[in-house]
């Protein structure tokens, strides 16, 4: 059977950025979850990725990683195609919601096992774990099992484990989940740091300030659909006089419009004139 229009890799090339997609698009039976979804980001920049629950980011976020398949369109890391799974992985480091990581290894061997898949050197892997664990207040915890970790804790390995190898794309997906306000800091400097370094930032949470505060570029997705896309500043300079112009009155605005609007396209009336 043929792949899905596009996905196989053919098509017109990658202009090289470091996350670029073209026509994306994820259905599930009658159910649209990402339709036709265009994104260029370039080396360096930090992306922040906004939407309501069930906007289609997380099913964006796996589609980029590669642990989903496109229905239509197509997707590139760092000029690779998602479709080339084996190189297109090399390229990027992934935080989920959940971090995956095995309770019954200590938090040192866990680090030290996801090293050794992306083949970095022993002695440099052995480096930057003190590094990362001293950074993240786990270097006294680092010999115990996982299990006895708190929330924070495991979200502060599984960020640790995702730029481990340096990769040159990160997506993350609400990195200051369970985070007490000095560990979430130490977060945002880091992501600084990364971008500093032409690390690419693909940055999806709820917490608009931290968004506000590192975002490059800001996008909105509303029912799988792009809805809004633009730096921070020009977004908020979008709010309308006399309101406080901030992020969040961008969101509110913006993905309410776009969900009036699909309530007007579901009238007969609407239908009638389609």
């Amino acid at each position: 059977m043929p792949s899905p229009a596009g996905t196989d890799g053919t098509g017109p090339a990658s202009s090289g950025r470091a996350i670029e997609t073209d026509g994306l698009t994820k259905r599930y039976g009658d159910v649209d979850a990402v339709v036709d979804l265009d994104l260029s980001i370039d080396h360096g920049q930090i992306y922040g990725f906004l939407g309501p629950n069930g906007s289609g980011k997380t099913t964006t976020m796996r589609l980029l990683t590669t642990l989903l398949t496109p229905t239509s369109g197509r997707a590139w890391i760092d000029g690779v195609p998602v479709s080339d799974r084996p190189r297109a992985i090399q390229r990027l480091g992934y935080l989920p919601e959940e971090p995956p990581i095995f309770d019954e290894l200590t938090g040192r061997e866990q680090l030290r096992y996801v090293a050794d898949l992306s083949d970095v050197p022993a002695a440099v892997a052995d480096e930057r774990i003190q590094d990362y664990l001293e950074r993240f207040d786990l270097a006294e915890d680092a010999d115990r099992r996982i299990e006895s970790y708190s929330k924070g804790m495991r979200q502060k390995l599984g960020i640790v484990q995702a730029v481990l190898d340096e990769p040159p794309v990160v997506l993350l997906d609400e990195p200051t989940s369970g985070l007490d306000p000095r560990a979430a800091r130490a977060v945002k400097d880091l992501i600084g740091d990364l971008a500093d370094r032409e690390t690419t930032i693909f940055l999806s949470t709820h917490i608009l300030p931290v968004v506000d505060e590192l975002a490059d570029v800001v996008g909105v997705l509303s029912d799988g659909r792009m809805v809004a896309e633009d730096d921070p500043v020009e977004l908020k300079s979008r709010a309308e006089a006399g309101t406080s112009s901030t992020l969040e009155d961008v969101f509110l605005d913006v993905t309410a419009t776009h969900e009036e609007a699909g309530e007007e396209s579901d009238t007969p009336e609407a239908a009638a004139g389609r």
